[in-house]
């Protein structure tokens, strides 16, 4: 029995509703959008109604208007006091003519606008493009709309909420109360185009992936909360009489190991045995997301029939549309242009990384001054830990104003490319955009984790910055702790304020501009009740309330193509550092999930209340999002290895319990392995020493006790006597690479198995399709027959007919 494929929904689509990650309020076949008349207009350009306005402006815009005109789009105008309205409206034949060539294109025949509707959706990003590549001579220049825009020609243009839509989303998806409700993606599809739909069950389908990871994240947190006290590690630290060196100069006295107790039980929370597992498990799970996403956005884009659409075709069809004589882009590398891109973006890397330098003297130089001049004993007595939260919120004021200027050079040197279409501009945009802000975001996080306290020196010989303030040390417990901190400051801080802005800022604005215009409040009730009710054809509203319509959308936030790319990129820095650093902040999946939580509804309302509806965009990927979260997820099986194995204590502990402690030194019992850990560890500075001398003052060497000493101990492997590195040191060194490499072939072994596991294609994807197929050709060849029938038909029926007139003639000569 042929199974019946062509109205059942894919399994994958299934899951995601059984998951609760999408809801689908019973909507069985998503290709097909509801294509209500709509009451509205198209699009709408703004432009400032003034008497005083120059002549040329004036000019330019009636000339903007005309051209518009000459292709067949219908302007309706509304003026008031300030602001003039230009409603602009396609007519039956562009959508006709749109909808014939996506029929004989090569990648775009599969969408649903070739069978025979034209969505609202489409309608709107047909009008776009047109007024985007529509232009005026102005002395022997082409002005485009953007050109006009700049000289105030034109205000603003926005295409219009349908209120019928948008109230049904605000009712089931774009409200605070829908927090833990699946996503109706087919309705946001249908509303705002396959882009934001598919950016939005990304994002679903992450969050809810973050759900295990933070499960996860928390027993390892846990695990290291159940040894917070009985450690032998933490004992060590706590019960020391240990006397450490001067962590500065002149001001810093020696201090006591056991001073750090705390410090050592925080630590002990994110470096224990958990987090090799959990690192490990992090890197596996990136790849699960990645291919199950790939997964869940196969079974939606064939389900909405965009699986084989091109966007760079799709362009071609637009530019015919547009202008029916245009020439085909001719497309050039230029490798002029390519190195001097290259060369660029290197210089601005290297601005990134000088910022990063920045930083740390500033750390380095705050340590010194808050030790010697704070009139708070807390603060002077840690002045290091202070000095690094200083430096972590400074790392996010950095952030905050390099991501306007990376969005900046990143626009101009995408413009110097000069890509041949927009999808590639956009390409070639996302991924510099990309690589300024991860290096912004990670630079001084790499420091924290690879070389800070490495390359310090010793007592006797610090490396000092400009020969005077020396650089600064890790926690005789681990560094761990510092790049926590640092991570956790700039991940809640990040998170906090971006969603404090992204809310607050839009409403402030668009509550200003409804104050600009609170005209026109009274509805016509006639209206009213034709945009709740099912439109019929020919449905127009009244002046007042298209007027008032206009007001209401002219007062949302404006909205441009960063608007979406902006959440991406936010998303996308979000996912690094849930996955890169995981090892030294396990809490990280957690934040995040919290936060996504939030971010989805924020988002949803933004999009449908906040801010003016954005240009539809049919897609059936999120594009380059997808190489850079590949690119990440790679990343982090590199990072998340060398933190285990360089910035963590696993190693040394490991090589101690295995090689150095009591229980390798004899088969002792009752003794617990880690045992002088701490002191292991440790190496011992003379005052004696002339070089030490150098660097310690008199002053510096006594306790809080009184006590007058002549020896301090400092982290690291050296000889007492010449200070030279001991066998121990390359001993752990080896360990570590060996470790190094072993996990990342390992984590790589399981990403692979992992990424084989998932079928991409879905099988039923895949039957779906072959299914679709079969029935077109079937359907095709049906009509290629019965159009042959009818032509044979209609031969012979004029065969009978001259055969009929032949006989006839014969019969008259033959009389």
């Amino acid at each position: 029995m042929e199974r019946k494929l062509g109205h059942r929904r894919q399994g994958s689509i299934e899951l995601l509703e059984a998951i609760g990650v999408v809801n689908e309020n019973g909507i069985v076949n998503p290709s097909m959008p509801p294509v209500p008349p709509p009451l509205s207009f198209d699009y709408v350009l703004v432009a400032k109604n003034s008497d005083d306005e120059e002549k040329h402006h004036s000019g330019k815009q009636i000339a903007f208007i005309d051209a518009l005109k000459a292709k067949k789009l219908m302007i309706r105008k509304f003026r008031d006091d300030e602001k003039v309205y230009f409603c602009i409206r396609a007519p039956k034949v562009i959508f006709e003519t749109y909808r014939y060539l996506l029929k004989v294109s090569d990648a775009c025949n599969w969408s649903c606008e070739q069978q025979g509707t034209i969505p609202q959706s489409t309608r709107i990003r047909i009008v776009d493009f047109i007024l985007h590549h529509t232009s005026i001579n102005s002395d022997g220049v082409s002005e485009y709309l953007p050109d006009l825009m700049k000289q105030n020609v034109f205000e603003t243009h926005f295409c219009l909420h349908e209120k019928k839509d948008q109230r049904e989303l605000k009712q089931t998806w774009a409200r605070w109360s829908a927090c833990f409700r699946g996503q109706p993606i087919t309705n946001v599809r249908n509303y705002l185009g396959e882009k934001v739909a598919l950016y939005f069950l990304w994002l679903g389908w992450y969050t809810f992936l973050l759900i295990p990871a933070s499960v996860i994240g928390l027993i390892v947190f846990l695990y290291g909360l159940a040894f917070f006290s009985t450690s032998p590690l933490i004992q060590e630290v706590c019960h020391s009489d240990t006397i450490m060196c001067p962590l500065c100069d002149k001001t810093c006295n020696v201090w006591k190991l056991s001073d750090t107790c705390m410090y050592a039980k925080v630590n002990l929370l994110f470096d224990n045995e958990g987090t090799v597992a959990f690192a490990m498990f992090m890197a596996v799970w990136a790849t699960v997301f990645l291919e199950f996403w790939k997964h869940h956005r196969s079974s939606y884009v064939s389900a909405w029939r965009v699986f084989d659409w091109c966007e760079e075709e799709e362009e071609l069809i637009l530019e015919i549309v547009n202008n029916e004589h245009c020439q085909p882009k001719i497309q050039r590398h230029y490798y002029l242009r390519s190195a001097i891109v290259l060369v660029l973006v290197t210089l601005m890397l290297l601005v990134i990384i000088g910022l990063t330098h920045a930083l740390v003297v500033f750390r380095v130089i705050a340590t010194v001054l808050l030790a010697e001049h704070s009139s708070w004993k807390v603060i002077s007595e840690n002045s290091q830990t202070v000095a690094l939260m200083l430096g972590a919120v400074l790392h996010f004021l950095t952030i905050t104003v390099m991501t306007r200027v990376n969005c900046k050079i990143a626009m101009k040197l995408t413009e110097i490319e000069n890509k041949y279409s927009q999808a590639s501009h956009e390409r070639g945009f996302t991924v510099k955009m990309f690589i300024f802000q991860f290096f912004t975001l990670f630079s001084s996080l790499i420091y924290t984790a690879f070389f800070l306290g490495r390359i310090n020196g010793h007592p006797g010989g610090y490396v000092r910055i400009s020969g005077r303030w020396r650089l600064e040390e890790c926690h005789p417990s681990g560094c761990l702790t510092d790049l926590f901190i640092q991570m956790s400051i700039i991940m809640v801080l990040k998170q906090t304020f971006n969603n404090i802005f992204e809310y607050s800022g839009p409403w402030f604005r668009g509550w200003l501009k409804r104050k600009e215009t609170q005209k026109l409040k009274r509805r016509c009730f006639k209206c009213y009740k034709k945009e709740c009710m099912h439109a019929v054809v020919g449905s127009e509203l009244c002046d007042n309330c298209n007027l008032e319509n206009l007001y209401r959308n002219y007062g949302l936030h404006e909205t441009d193509c960063f608007s979406l790319f902006n959440e991406f990129l936010e998303m996308v820095i979000q996912f690094s550092f849930t996955t890169i650093f995981v090892a030294a902040f396990p809490l990280a999946p957690l934040l995040a999930l919290l936060n996504n939580i939030i971010e989805i509804r924020l988002d949803a309302i933004k999009m449908v209340s906040l801010e003016r509806r954005l240009v539809p965009t049919k897609a059936n990927d999120i594009g380059v999002w997808t190489d850079v979260l590949e690119a990440i997820g790679v990343l982090a099986v590199i990072a998340n290895g060398l933190v285990i194995g360089i910035s963590s204590d696993f190693i040394p502990r490991l090589v101690y319990q295995y090689y150095y402690g009591p229980c390798a030194i004899s088969n002792t019992t009752g003794i617990d392995c880690m045992v002088g850990y701490i002191n292991n560890t440790l190496s011992t500075a003379s005052i004696k020493d002339e070089s030490v001398r150098k660097d310690f003052l008199f002053n510096q060497m006594i306790t809080n006790s009184g006590k007058i000493v002549t020896h301090c101990s400092y982290r690291d492997y050296r000889s007492n006597e010449d200070y030279s590195l001991t066998n121990q040191f390359w001993v752990i060194l080896a360990a570590r690479l060996v470790f190094i490499i072993l996990f990342e072939h390992v984590v790589v072994i399981f990403k692979c198995v992992a990424s084989w596991f998932v079928p991409n294609p879905p099988l039923d994807v895949r039957n779906e399709r072959r299914y679709d197929k079969l029935k077109r050709l079937k359907e095709e060849l049906r009509a290629q027959r019965s159009h042959q029938d009818t032509f044979t038909k209609q031969n012979e029926h004029d065969n009978d007919i001259r055969t009929f007139k032949q006989r006839k003639t014969n019969k008259l000569n033959s009389m």
